[in-house]
């Protein structure tokens, strides 16, 4: 008998191993059907590769990878979306680096002032306990509490025995100030933090400098000054003094966001923010407003079985709008000729589809670039009509303003699912956040003067039709993670498909529209 196999540590250690494998056995088995999936934005805004030096891209490189391999992690264990969404948020707001929690910008009072929301909806039509009934909470004027995003999750589940997420009793949807935060503290609690937790030296000289260009005046109150007001005793440095690269040029930025999809389905948007620097105290943005900053809705609709599956190439903004002054063309005309057209329509609307079909579901951004069948996207009118479920959560960051104005992320919603086309959530958020979209021409004449209309939006998309074939244990119905924007860059995480890596998952980080830096 070898030494290895008298020694008394063997069997339980092989006990151990046996335990663990059973323990990963269980929460495969306890799994969807669905691969979970997330993605991430960390801001957007008015960024170039020089203004953005490779120090600082590497910090936010690092933050971005890290917390969207452990967000997927976690819903590889079996986690809610919700869970998922959220866990993701607080990782944010504990970073210096983004405009969220610690690290937000100032008020033009020198004051913080904080936003968060979280929005469910699922695949399952049925609710809880598996799927998430369409819900959205959001919390604003939170000046205290260490995770806003964690005060807008209670204000989601505290409602009833259900977790906010069925039959709810008071179906609040926003509450704000110094009231909503003690109950978070002495009811749910969440962790309380002084106003001093929150500042950094960056967000400080960022708020002096706009309120003071002369920067011979930001001597006259510096960041020392800001502490001292407030404990005298308080010693230095701080976890944020390392961030100190030259960040002159670089407009403010740093709105964060999840996106995610769990197993079963079940779909999670959360966004957190700071809001815009030197805005005026009071003032609510679209982060905590639903449907401009963030929006999460599934619904049924009709599938068609009697067309040929035609494969669909991906459309340019050329074509794009040559069929809309097309569609244009033709109202007028039938308005003029009347109903003696009517016994055309039919024939119309077929051969149209036929020969104009929809684009791909394939993102503007290369995400994904397999094409999709014609029959994934039927034309009106058409016969052997059958049903499926879609759903699709959003989170937009960027000019919170030009968000409000357009109700962007709902917009973008209602343009996927009430199109006659039925569009791919990919080229939604191309219509309101791509360039030349919905977003960039709310600003009109200010575009490219002030940063109004400046923005993007993430987002993802799960029928419950799809089945593309996956290696991962839960099956192979899979989401599809969407993005666009129409800035200079914007901050952003995600899973993509890499033939390179044998068809496998791989995680991506970028900024601009270029992936590598």
């Amino acid at each position: 008998m070898s030494v290895v196999d008298s020694s008394p540590l063997l069997p339980s250690l092989l006990e151990a191993i046996s335990s663990i494998m059973s323990l990963e056995k269980k929460l495969h088995s306890n799994l969807g059907p669905y691969q979970p999936t997330v993605i991430l934005h960390g801001g957007a805004g008015g960024l170039s590769r020089e203004n953005l030096p490779p120090e600082l891209y590497a910090r936010y490189h690092a933050s971005l990878l890290d917390y969207l391999t452990r967000t997927r992690k976690l819903l590889d264990s079996g986690a809610s979306a919700l869970d998922a969404a959220t866990y993701a948020v607080t990782l944010f707001e504990d970073d210096p680096l983004f405009n969220c929690g610690r690290g937000a910008v100032f008020t033009d009072k020198g004051t913080i002032e904080l936003e968060a929301s979280i929005m469910v909806s699922s695949l399952n039509p049925d609710g809880p306990p598996v799927g998430a009934v369409k819900r959205a909470a959001a919390v604003s004027l939170v000046k205290n509490t260490r995770h806003p995003i964690l005060l807008a999750k209670e204000v989601l589940t505290a409602s009833d025995e259900d977790g906010g997420l069925g039959g709810t009793s008071t179906m609040h949807c926003q509450l704000s100030g110094r009231e909503l935060e003690e109950w978070g503290w002495n009811e749910r609690g969440l962790e309380k933090k002084p106003d001093s937790w929150f500042w950094t030296k960056k967000r400080w000289e960022e708020h002096r400098r706009q309120l003071h260009p002369d920067t011979r005046s930001l001597d006259a109150y510096t960041f020392g000054d800001l502490l001292a007001s407030v404990d005298p005793f308080y010693q230095m440095p701080r976890q944020d003094t390392d961030i100190d690269i030259d960040v002159l040029e670089i407009p403010s930025q740093g709105t964060v966001g999840a996106v995610a999809l769990d197993s079963w389905g079940n779909l999670a948007t959360a966004t957190s923010t700071g809001g815009l620097t030197n805005k005026k105290p009071g003032r609510i943005g679209d982060t905590p407003t639903v449907g401009s900053g963030f929006w999460a809705e599934s619904w049924e609709e009709d599938i068609s079985t009697d067309l040929p599956e035609l494969k669909i190439e991906k459309s340019s903004l050329e074509r794009q709008l040559l069929e809309e002054a097309t569609g244009i063309l033709w109202k007028h005309t039938r308005a003029l000729l009347g109903p003696c057209l009517d016994t055309l329509r039919l024939e119309e609307e077929y051969s149209y589809h036929s020969i104009h079909a929809p684009p791909s579901h394939a993102s503007a951004m290369g995400i994904s670039s397999t094409t999709q069948p014609y029959a994934s996207y039927p034309p009106l009118n058409a016969t052997g009509k059958a049903r499926r479920r879609r759903a699709v959560a959003l989170s937009g960051t960027g000019n919170g303003d030009s968000f409000l104005r357009t109700n962007a992320v709902r917009t973008t919603a209602a343009i996927s699912r009430f199109s006659p086309r039925q569009v791919p959530l990919s080229d939604a958020v191309k219509l309101i956040a791509g360039p030349n979209g919905e977003l960039q021409k709310s600003a009109a004449s200010r575009w490219g003067r002030t940063g109004e209309g400046q923005g993007g939006i993430i987002g993802i998309e799960v029928t419950d039709t799809e089945a593309h074939g996956s290696n991962h244990s839960s099956g192979g119905k899979r989401g599809r993670a969407v993005f666009d924007f129409n800035c200079g860059g914007l901050f952003r995480a995600y899973y993509e498909d890499s033939q390179g890596a044998g068809g496998k998952e791989v995680p991506r980080v970028a900024v601009f529209r270029e992936l590598d830096y």
